[in-house]
């Protein structure tokens, strides 16, 4: 007994397995998280030596060429980067996408551990630290504030980082922009020297005075007690009545050689936020959290903790993901909504009974819901690729059931009994529903193989997919025939039209008319097929010249209401002037662009040592900027590739600022909002010649009409001032360079000798020369120091200062040294035109001996990505071939069938030319689903037609009357996936500028390829098939003649013989 045949009998059985799959499903929806993209594990691990007193070049040498040729040698390594500037080696490597990251991380550190011994002796052991996408924030608080502001980091750490801390599945809460406190000694050289003191002596005093020491236990009686001498302070006060010194019988206090001032910590940035000053708090989630759960549970705590806040401070959000991955999540469940209710309205247009239509459309809960039950058991969370998958599908899922409906109520209209058709009918289409799921598998489940970023994205969606076609297909031969069996037996025979009926006359009436147009139409494609053929092939040679006027771009951005940007004055700015070139930026902004409502500005270098902060650019000179403003379904405002254009147009007339970038997105990946790149790498090895060469290709670029903000990664040289210290001298005073050097910094930068301890938290004392006597060259060369004799003498005594310039960082990839020229992109500016620019820069330009230019950015990974794709196409092609083949156990049916994937394509290409939607990764994935989709249009029609001649209907005839009887399912199945798609293709909701390349692709190809299919198939199957009936006659007339000659040679044999 068939599947079908026992879920008809079977109906109880039936209906309560797919009631569980309900049930079973609707719990994993209810269990499952929700985020943005599905859990990305980004492929980066870092080994970062430290080296100190090492210039960018010793350190290349040294420390990154040795590590970066052991490194080399790692499996799955793809790219290999690193950066050596003073002090420091860091070497990123880039591994493929979906390898184990944590076997590479071991690999990594067994080749450090190896190479240890032949780094110079004094480096410290390299750190090997494995990148996570949990190292970006998910949320982003100000706090800002007037009077309580000295007192900040210490009211946020008590009553809100440690409270936050206590969420579940937060990471790290990190304060960025607050200055500790600081007990600073402020002392006097001059008095120092009259008391024979040092900055190191005295420090050492204080030290001696802030003291802890446990003396052990006591017994007294029957108890025993713990001893201690505790002399640590109390009060910052007590350190100015500290003895310093007796000498001469005069008791000299630390109060007579320094000023003690309990206060903040200098400062090295300034944080405003909306003008005020203040601090950013950055909240980070551990890996695999669910991040709208963490941001609600933040958001419910913070409505407890503001309210125990000084009352000037204001607590504001920067930037939090929960409301980009709503909207997203909200945009594409009304995207599966609208789709819902389209499939509804087609299916019963075409069929005008509710049953009918209600049974085919109970198809599609059942089977999407199985997609969560997959999500639920692979730890996956219900995102945008996931949902996506959802909306794509939903079109898709009730062809199966069209077509076991339609035979079944075929039949039933011929006479027969319900539970008989409902299995004769599935009987005779089964395995044609199950070979056009196969098709659709066959296009699907590669996805799921595609290599890099993109695979790690599609891989969700092939899955999703497959699961819920197959899903489909067995509700279609399982649930359909059943409810078929039980729920038309009232059905069937011609409308009456009577009560609610009376509507569907037109239309009905609509659908005969069609019906007739169209076998007018193949009567005409039958008699002139060739001619068709030839007019069809015109069409598309046509449509193949649209392929040049579509620009192509690697990602869609998307507007998601944020904007950072990066603005640099002249190096060796100090802080206070930068602030004050921040404070003009904030005017500007405020009077012309007043719907951006959050101003976050972080002007100089950042103090903090989380892993955030470590991956930004921040330094005296340098300006940072978050930029919010209400969503555009929230006002009517420009988008912000427009606003960043205006912006960069106002910086641009700021004498001050030497260099700016303003990226649209907040800096997102994809999805994110980060608008596309355009690099050119710069490879050589002398630096002077490739500098130089940068230089001049930046120039180039920065006049092209497509590019913004071009940029050098290296940086120019810094000036600075050098202790050049004469050894000769040093030994004769009985010094040593290092120990000279330390008292240079402990006097200028300061000595941290102790801590003071207040309510649980620790203080720095610092120690250095008070301000005043340390603000010229001439105060450094006049810092005192002393003899191993005890001989006070000066610094100028034994070094000189000179101006230098400090080594840039050097930079290297895949081992070679490189220097990037980068470039954004304009508004509007489609990816493939600002290439082309560059490429006509790049073609003329005479490049210098030794110096190699490469292109870079995002037309790197576009490159990858589109060819990635194209050899998918190509395994896609062969799997759906070898389907239909075995299907028709044919090797030339299959031919007439894919035919029509070129007329998809033509479609895609019209459909983004008339849309000005340029061709993307997401418009290719598009691209490439039709292939399974067209192709389930043309094995219906093809089938149809072999049964008609198999039955010994003429040519001409199976032609026409199968291509007249399959044109109601076509259309069904066609309309059911096109208007699933156009709500998606229309771009409604938040980020649906991401998704929307893929419907406007599949909508064109599908249009075009459905009314095109209608005549190419046919066409191509008379003259394929009238090429065979010719030539069975020719070689049945042979047979005849040669029948007819052995025929007359036996006669005259016989009559020989008589």
């Amino acid at each position: 007994m068939k599947i079908y045949e026992t879920s008809v009998r079977k109906p109880i059985s039936v209906a309560l397995i797919f009631i569980g799959v309900i049930v079973f499903g609707l719990f994993s929806l209810k269990n499952l998280g929700v985020d943005h993209y599905p859990d990305i594990e980004v492929p980066y691990i870092s080994v970062i030596t430290m080296y100190p007193g090492g210039n960018a070049e010793d350190i290349e040498t040294n420390i990154t060429r040795v590590l970066e040729d052991q490194l080399n040698s790692i499996d799955n390594l793809d790219k290999i980067t690193s950066q050596s500037k003073d002090n420091v080696s860091m070497i990123t490597l880039e591994f493929e996408y979906g390898c184990d990251l944590t076997e590479a991380a071991n690999d990594v550190r067994d080749i450090v551990s190896r190479t240890q011994s032949i780094l110079p002796d004094d480096v410290e052991y390299p750190t090997v630290m494995k990148l996570s996408s949990s190292m970006m924030p998910i949320m982003m608080l100000s706090v800002t504030a007037d009077e309580s502001y000295a007192a900040l980091a210490k009211i946020l750490d008590d009553k809100m980082v440690n409270d936050l801390n206590r969420v579940n599945g937060i990471g790290s809460v990190a304060v960025i922009g607050a200055r500790e406190r600081e007990v600073q000694v402020n002392v006097d050289p001059k008095k120092l020297e009259a008391y024979g003191l040092t900055v190191e002596s005295l420090g050492q005093l204080i030290a001696s005075e802030n003291i802890n020491v446990p003396a052990g236990t006591l017994d007294l009686g029957t108890q025993t007690f713990n001893l201690k001498t505790d002399l640590e302070f109390d009060d910052s006060r007590e350190l100015l009545d500290i003895v310093i010194s007796n000498a001469g019988g005069r008791t000299v206090m630390l109060k007579d050689v320094a000023q003690i001032v309990d206060t903040l910590e200098e400062a090295t940035m300034d944080e405003r936020i909306n003008g005020r000053r203040g601090v950013r708090i950055m909240i980070q989630k551990q890996t695999g959290a669910n991040t709208v759960q963490i941001i609600e549970d933040v958001q419910k705590r913070l409505e407890s903790i503001i309210p125990t806040l000084p009352p000037d401070c204001k607590v504001e959000t920067i930037f939090e993901s929960s409301r980009e991955i709503k909207d997203a999540i909200n945009s594409l469940a009304e995207t599966i909504m609208y789709a819902f209710i389209f499939v509804i309205l087609v299916v019963m247009v075409f069929l005008g009974r509710w049953r009918a239509t209600f049974i085919i459309c109970l198809t599609i809960p059942i089977s999407l819901i199985c997609a969560f039950i997959y999500l639920a058991v692979t730890g996956s969370t219900l995102n945008i690729i996931s949902l996506s998958a959802l909306s794509i599908a939903i079109g898709m899922v009730v062809d199966d059931a069209i077509v076991v409906l339609e035979n079944i109520t075929t039949h039933i209209e011929r006479g027969s009994n319900p539970k008989e058709a409902a299995i004769y009918a599935t009987n005779e289409v089964w395995l044609s529903v199950i070979a056009t799921t196969l098709v659709v598998v066959a296009v699907f489940m590669p996805l799921t193989m595609i290599p890099g970023m993109a695979g790690i994205l599609f891989k969700e969606l092939g899955w999703i997919v497959t699961i819920v076609v197959c899903t489909s297909t067995t509700a279609a031969i399982t649930l359909t025939p059943m409810l078929s069996a039980y729920m038309l037996k009232l059905e069937g025979g011609e409308h009456t039209y009577k009560g609610i009926g009376i509507l569907y006359k037109p239309i009905d009436k609509a659908l005969h008319w069609l019906d007739n147009a169209y076998e007018r139409a193949l009567r005409f494609v039958v008699k002139w097929r060739k001619t068709t053929i030839v007019v069809l092939m015109a069409f598309f040679g046509v449509s193949l010249l649209l392929v040049k006027q579509v620009p192509t771009e690697f990602f869609p951005s998307s507007d998601n209401a944020r904007l950072t940007m990066a603005i640099k004055v002249e190096q060796n700015t100090h802080v206070d002037h930068t602030v004050k070139v921040a404070r003009q930026i904030d005017e500007i902004i405020a009077e012309k662009f007043p719907f951006i409502h959050l101003v976050s500005t972080s002007a100089g270098a950042n103090s903090s040592n989380n892993a955030f902060a470590a991956m930004q650019t921040t330094g005296s000179h340098i300006i940072n900027y978050n930029l919010r403003m209400p969503r555009l379904s929230d006002i009517e405002r420009p988008t912000i590739f427009e606003i960043a254009d205006e912006l960069r147009n106002e910086l641009a007339r700021i004498p001050e600022i030497r260099e700016f970038s303003v990226t649209t997105g907040g800096g997102g990946g994809p999805g994110g909002g980060g608008g596309s790149t355009v690099n050119v790498k710069v490879f050589g090895h002398d630096m002077n010649t490739a500098l130089a060469t940068a230089k001049d290709l930046r120039e180039k670029l920065s006049k092209l009409s497509t590019m913004r903000d071009v940029q050098l990664s290296r940086e120019d040289l810094q000036p600075e001032f050098n202790v050049v210290f004469d050894r000769d001298k040093l030994a004769y005073y009985g010094l040593n360079a290092g120990t000279v050097a330390q008292f240079v910094r402990n006097r200028i930068y300061g000595y941290e000798c102790t801590k003071y301890r207040e309510d649980g938290d620790e203080y720095n004392i610092v120690v250095r020369y008070a301000e005043p006597f340390r603000e010229s060259l001439e105060d450094v060369e006049n810092i005192t120091l002393y003899s191993n004799t005890g001989k006070a003498l000066k610094l100028r005594d034994v070094a000189t200062i000179v101006e230098d310039f400090a080594s840039p960082t050097i930079e290297r990839e895949n081992r070679q040294r490189i220097i990037t020229v980068k470039g954004a992109l304009g508004a509007g500016v489609p990816l493939g035109e600002a290439v082309a620019e560059v490429n006509s820069v790049l073609a003329d330009y005479e490049v210098p001996a030794g110096i190699d230019l490469e292109l870079g950015g995002s037309i790197e990974d576009q490159g990858e990505a589109f060819s990635d794709i194209g050899l998918l196409l190509i395994l896609i092609i062969v799997l759906v071939y070898i389907v239909m083949a075995t299907q028709f156990e044919s090797l030339a049916y299959p031919f007439i069938i894919m035919f029509t994937i070129p007329f998809a394509m033509s479609g895609v290409f019209i459909a983004l030319w008339l849309t000005s939607t340029p061709l993307s990764l997401i418009a290719l994935i598009g691209a490439i689903m039709l292939v399974g989709i067209v192709t389930k249009n043309g094995i219906v029609m093809v089938d149809y037609m072999n049964l008609l001649v198999e039955r010994g209907t003429n040519l001409s005839d199976a032609v026409i009357q199968g291509g007249k009887s399959r044109l109601r399912p076509v259309l069904m199945t066609s309309f059911t996936t096109v208007l699933g798609m156009v709500p998606m293709a229309m771009g409604i909701g938040e980020g649906s500028e991401i998704w929307q390349p893929m419907g406007v692709s599949v909508v064109g190809g599908l249009v075009v390829s459905t009314i095109l299919t209608l005549f190419i198939v046919p066409a191509l199957y008379a003259m394929m098939e009238g090429r065979k009936e010719r030539k069975a006659q020719r070689k049945a007339a042979r047979r005849q003649v040669e029948e007819e000659f052995i025929r007359r040679k036996k006669l005259e044999a016989q009559q020989n013989n008589q």
